[in-house]
């Protein structure tokens, strides 16, 4: 049999001979694979004929999966789907498993949580967009794993419903470390992720077996901030040294933002962007994000955010004499430097804010000199009732 390989398997086939076309290459095929048997190894005629079956093999698919006037943008599930452009990068279909040939077929990629499939596979997608929960529910699962078992989830995937069992029969059930759930080989692909749970309970980041779901739900919101430890598990502050340093140097930008939203140099300098990839540390000193905690155990943050708090230093103490203008004077001993409230070695009024030296502050019985100030001049202000 003629194996064709000197014809043009790549040109489009034309309306009523793509079945026949269909079945003259799958014969072709699979003369092809017997030829290569044949052949000697590794000679010249051999991976031709390799090189040939691959072609072949191309044609076949792009004939059962003919290119299509595709729409540019397709909306499913709250996801908002995209064609792709790229012919060369190999993909995985997260919908169906197998590999898109970008060369030979339509596949698209969400926006939001960047799930990929076939144009084929589309609709049979179920799972709604990732992005959507994130965004309208952005909170962690903070039980370490909470498996509830096969029996309850009916022996079926959690995802897709796919009958599932320990055994492998008929399908493999593989557990997600994040949700505690089991999910067909599909759904789970055996990905690798740091589960929060594991870090705030124990500060493991171990990375943990996820499903296709949970990656990419993990993957969206490692850097939100919506971890508020002090509430979660207040005693990790007692363990790791880390947590303290930095919660204290956010503390200290907190104290030095009043000075920069209200300085012209500051302001054009544009000194707070460079929190801007963690812009929550600028708004509060409690809210963490899992990559915040990624980049404490790893010591990354520290070092940046001490460069950081150097910076912003130096621009109120020594750099601008309109911030240092604001500094205070301690008026229990009146003696020292100008202080400020980020200083290590001072104490502050919580009712006014006036500075002091620490030691001064929690050697004096009396009250804060300010707020007694404050007090006499308000007194002095309130009108004199006379009785008539």
């Amino acid at each position: 049999m003629d194996l064709g390989l000197a014809e043009d398997h790549f040109s489009r086939p034309m309306g009523s001979i793509v079945a026949p076309d269909i079945e003259q290459l799958k014969m072709a095929i699979e003369e092809c694979k017997k030829l290569i048997l044949e052949l000697p190894e590794h000679s010249e005629r051999q991976k031709d004929t390799v090189v040939k079956l691959i072609h072949l093999r191309l044609k076949l698919q792009e004939l059962k999966d003919p290119e299509e006037d595709e729409p540019n943008l397709r909306i499913l599930l709250e996801h908002r789907f995209t064609k792709e452009k790229s012919k060369s990068v190999k993909q995985t279909c997260d919908k169906c498993s197998a590999i898109i040939w970008g060369l030979i077929q339509t596949w698209y990629t969400c926006t939001g949580c960047y799930y990929r499939c076939h144009s084929k596979c589309m609709n049979l997608i179920t799972k709604p967009c990732v992005k959507s929960k994130v965004s309208h529910q952005s909170a962690y699962e903070l039980s370490i794993c909470p498996e509830i078992g096969l029996d309850r989830q009916d022996y079926r995937c959690a995802e897709c419903r796919t009958p599932i069992s320990l055994r492998g029969v008929p399908t493999e059930a593989r557990q997600c470390d994040y949700t505690g759930q089991y999910y067909c080989s599909t759904c789970h692909w055996n990905d690798i992720a740091i589960v929060p749970a594991r870090v705030i309970h124990n500060w493991e980041f171990e990375s943990r077996k996820v499903c296709r779901s949970s990656m990419r739900y993990l993957t969206l919101m490692i850097s939100r901030p919506v971890l508020k430890l002090k509430e979660i598990n207040p005693l990790l502050f007692n363990f790791v040294e880390e947590l303290v340093e930095i919660r204290k140097l956010r503390q200290d930008i907190l104290l030095m933002k009043p000075y920069f939203i209200t300085c012209k140099e500051a302001m054009e300098a544009r000194l707070l962007l460079q929190l801007q990839e963690r812009q929550h540390f600028v708004e509060n000193d409690d809210m963490y994000s899992l990559q915040d905690l990624i980049d404490i155990s790893s010591g990354r943050l520290s070092c940046s955010l001490t460069e950081i708090h150097t910076t912003f230093a130096k621009h109120i103490k020594l750099d601008c004499e309109r911030c240092q203008a604001k500094g205070f004077v301690c008026e229990l001993c009146k003696e020292g430097d100008i202080l400020f409230p980020f200083d290590s070695h001072t104490s502050v009024c919580y009712d006014c804010s006036a500075v002091f030296h620490r030691d001064c502050y929690y050697d004096n019985s009396t009250t804060c000199p300010r707020c007694a100030r404050m007090t006499e001049r308000k007194q002095d202000e309130e009108p004199v009732v006379r009785v008539a």
